[in-house]
């Protein structure tokens, strides 16, 4: 395809039942689909001598926590012989399983279980689906929205144990009012302080 707008007549001529929304943005090409022709439409993308998106850079998610269908799954793919990007999405309620692509793209396999691992989001015939960036026996998903910014376990060498140990976090920093003023003026006490010696001299 020589434009993306060729590219976009072809895809939803095409796949016209499979594709709910399409659009141009940021010389990409954004499609909206349903996630039962994920697998459908991926291996049109691929296949097809007039789109031939035969690289997947990545698979993310989007948190939306206040949302009936809370995750939205985004493929990163790529034309290296035409030299386009597509983005495709769709979107999840939280505890459902959804497909591997692992069988198409064998890359999708570690970016499968990142989206695992920071996530929770589960996918149906992944061949090793594990954690992958936290440590074993780690609790929740990182990057959902209702995660501590602290975590629930800190990791620390213990100098009684001789050994680096797992423990809850705990915040020792006593409470402390702070104002928010411009680093350049300096905090309220000391602007009051430096006033009222310049006051007296």
């Amino acid at each position: 395809m020589n434009t993306l707008i060729e590219l976009e007549k072809k895809i939803n001529s095409e796949l016209n039942t499979k594709i709910d929304n399409s659009k141009i943005l940021h010389n990409q090409l954004y499609l909206e689909i349903d996630k039962e022709d994920l697998i459908d439409v991926i291996l049109f993308l691929k296949t097809n001598k007039d789109t031939k998106f035969k690289q997947l850079i990545d698979i993310t998610a989007v948190d939306y926590p206040e949302e009936t269908q809370r995750f939205k799954i985004v493929y990163l793919l790529l034309s290296h012989e035409f030299n386009q990007r597509i983005v495709l999405s769709y979107s999840i309620n939280e505890n459902e399983v959804i497909s591997s692509l692992t069988n198409i793209f064998p890359a999708a396999n570690w970016m499968e279980r990142e989206v695992f691992d920071m996530y929770g989001i589960n996918f149906k015939d992944h061949p090793d689906l594990r954690r992958i960036l936290t440590d074993y026996g780690f609790e929740g998903h990182p990057l959902r929205k209702d995660f501590p910014l602290t975590g629930h376990t800190e990791v620390r060498y213990s100098e009684e144990q001789k050994k680096v140990i797992n423990e809850p976090v705990k915040l020792e920093q006593n409470y402390r009012n702070f104002d928010y003023e411009s680093p350049w003026e300096g905090t309220k006490y000391i602007k009051e302080q430096t006033d009222s010696n310049d006051k007296k001299n």
